[in-house]
């Protein structure tokens, strides 16, 4: 079960919908189990369908989050085209079977953001509990860079 607060949900959604018609990609934070924020990353390919992070980015980002006192809980990305489901890449290269992959559809009709646990291959959908947001002192969002 991934726990997040609704700011959080509002905040992806926007980034996918900023990024079109490329995926967006980024960090989820979490901080007594509940994911309180996103973390924006550059998506290096700049491509509709896959993204890759920018590996100096990601470094600094994990750095923020521990500094924070959170604990990065999770990867999301949006799916411009296509509804909110792993695709055959997005599960090949899935190797944090501990974290949550959040996929945003951009897509109308559909099912807005799933969650998924992915462990050697073998993908599992968790269920998406949307919490009231605890204080925004840690969880206040920017772009690392």
């Amino acid at each position: 079960m991934l726990q997040i607060t609704a700011e959080t949900i509002q905040a992806i959604i926007a980034h996918g919908e900023r990024e079109k018609p490329n995926e967006a990609c980024g960090y989820l934070a979490a901080g007594d189990g509940i994911v309180i924020s996103h973390f924006p990353l550059t998506n290096v390919d700049h491509a509709y369908d896959h993204f890759t992070m920018d590996p100096q980015e990601q470094f600094a980002c994990v750095k923020e989050i521990r500094g924070r006192g959170l604990m990065v809980s999770g990867v999301y990305h949006s799916h411009p085209e296509t509804p909110a489901r792993p695709s055959a890449e997005d599960i090949r290269l899935a190797f944090d079977p501990t974290i949550s992959y959040v996929i945003v559809t951009l897509l109308p009709n559909q099912e807005r953001v799933r969650s998924f646990r992915i462990a050697k291959g073998k993908v599992e959908e968790e269920k998406v509990i949307v919490v009231p947001s605890p204080s925004k002192e840690k969880g206040a969002a920017r772009r690392i860079s």
